[in-house]
């Protein structure tokens, strides 16, 4: 079992950047991934990256402006989140899989999010 706890988030306004972080209870599963869940919205998936190479992948909604990363020593996640807008504001998840997936079904292990919120 892998456990994840995300912290970061916070309140900023558009145009603003934050990083948010996604500490691991080990490197078992070799995909981590991003997800973000806004009100009334469904999950949706917003990165990955590879625990072996640091592969990332990002979905079109965030390519460009954010970037993922990774310390292995530390099993952390990172999530660098720059020119937000209203729009990025979300409950932001990471999760662990075995392989890159966009679904949230795709994914084992989750963490408990932390809420991103982007005001005007």
């Amino acid at each position: 079992q892998v456990q994840l706890v995300e912290s970061g988030g916070g309140l900023v306004q558009a145009g603003d950047s934050l990083r948010l972080s996604c500490a691991t209870s080990g490197r078992e599963l070799n995909v981590v991934g991003w997800f973000r869940q806004a009100p009334g919205k469904m999950r949706e998936w917003i990165a990955s990256i590879t625990w072996i190479s640091g592969r990332t992948m990002f979905a079109d909604s965030v390519k460009g402006r954010f970037t993922a990363s990774r310390d292995n020593r530390k099993n952390t996640v990172y999530l660098q989140m720059n020119s937000l807008q209203p729009g990025d504001t979300a409950v932001y998840y990471c999760a662990a899989a075995r392989a890159f997936g966009e679904r949230v079904g795709d994914y084992l292990y989750w963490g408990q999010g932390t809420q991103v919120t982007v005001s005007s």
